[in-house]
């Protein structure tokens, strides 16, 4: 077990990642975003996040596999929420917290957290076994792994561990050359609505820049995070990450952050972070010092599939929940977590909850998808 991200070498730890030509598939996996949330102060033991990851070895040393881990004191920042369970052990006499929480902190994006390069099912049952016997012995009363792939999920059933779905909303790119192709899918009433929309947010006048790499520099930063602060105060009272972070990160994975920024002349008034992977882009943060209309989705939804068709990306993840994104041509995608549950009355209530919740979100999505914006025969089954 590692306290802190910094006591795994980089190279170690990104060679338990899947990737391809030395680059992390997936950025919220790689080594500097873990050591960013440690090194910034927002994922530690004072925020309730104490790391507590799990690397396994074989007798020379060789890394086997990973499980990144938090012991954890509250819900927040997982957007799985499981105040209900923490609640009914609460009032049966027990203690939710401390819990295990396998997760990328504040980051509703699908991605392994069984890293197991080889596939070995037998690493991946130790590293679940593991991290059962972490629970126990620092009394915790449970281990979550959120959002993990289907594949994974499913390889975790049985031994007490339950699984769980939820609903989010990603854009497909079927091949498209350009927007307008892309809307050229839809009906004609939705396809005039976001025309519509993308001419009303840039209706004063206002630009939007992407900014990669080398572009960014730290007055961008100190803009973004004016928006992002404000807006997370609004929302959620108190944003998660802090401003170091956010240089941190422009340090360590510059090539992997798009920053999009909206400008009245000289001066930004929004923006949306995004984060790039082998076949997908990833939206998380957004934020504004300014209310124009339609300017969220235009930013955090139909720049995210310009860039991708642009750049040949196949998927557009725009974060956790909005039905909203239903109309602007996100489709239903479904994701997946799972729990273990030491209290037996709790597993087994629990176990009957996720049953009829999974019979619903499947019903839902089946209606969600009744909803589409795209013209019949369109859209192919995913």
């Amino acid at each position: 077990m590692h306290s802190s991200t910094a006591s795994i070498p980089a190279d170690i730890w990104n060679s338990l990642v899947p990737s391809t030509d030395g680059v992390t598939d997936n950025p919220f996996l790689d080594h500097a975003f873990f050591l960013a949330l440690e090194e910034s102060g927002c994922a530690t033991p004072k925020t309730g996040w104490q790391p507590q990851h799990i690397l396994l070895s074989d007798e020379s040393e060789q890394p086997l596999g990973l499980m990144p881990l938090f012991l954890k004191s509250h819900s927040m920042g997982e957007y799985v929420f499981d105040h209900g369970w923490a609640d009914a052990l609460e009032r049966a006499g027990g203690s939710y917290y401390p819990k295990l929480q396998c997760s990328v902190p504040f980051t509703p994006a699908t991605a392994p957290k069984l890293l197991v390069p080889s596939g070995n099912a037998a690493i991946t049952a130790a590293l679940l076994s593991t991290a059962q016997q972490l629970a126990i012995q620092r009394e915790a009363s449970s281990v979550h792994a959120t959002f993990v792939p289907e594949a994974e999920a499913d390889a975790t059933s049985g031994d007490g561990w339950l699984k769980r779905l939820d609903t989010q909303f990603h854009w497909h790119n079927d091949g498209f050359a350009s927007f307008d192709e892309f809307l050229e899918t839809l009906s004609s009433r939705k396809r005039k609505t976001i025309k519509r929309e993308r001419r009303d947010a840039l209706a004063d006048g206002l630009t939007i820049k992407w900014l990669s790499g080398a572009d960014l520099r730290e007055e961008h930063w100190d803009a973004f995070y004016d928006f992002y602060e404000d807006t997370g105060a609004r929302k959620w009272g108190r944003p998660y990450l802090n401003r170091k972070f956010f240089s941190l990160l422009n340090q360590s994975m510059a090539d992997r952050i798009v920053l999009m920024l909206a400008y009245d002349g000289p001066t930004p008034i929004a923006g949306a972070i995004n984060f790039v992977g082998k076949d997908r882009i990833f939206g998380r943060n957004w934020g504004c010092t300014r209310d124009v209309p339609f300017l969220h989705f235009e930013l955090c939804y139909y720049q995210a599939i310009d860039y991708a068709i642009e750049h040949k990306l196949a998927v557009v993840e725009a974060g956790a929940q909005g039905e909203h994104k239903l109309a602007r041509g996100y489709a239903p995608a479904t994701t997946y977590s799972v729990h273990w549950l030491a209290h037996p009355g709790l597993r087994e209530a629990v176990a009957d909850y996720l049953e009829r919740e999974r019979r619903s979100v499947e019903h839902s999505q089946e209606v969600l998808e009744q909803y589409t914006p795209f013209r019949k025969g369109e859209r192919t089954d995913r």
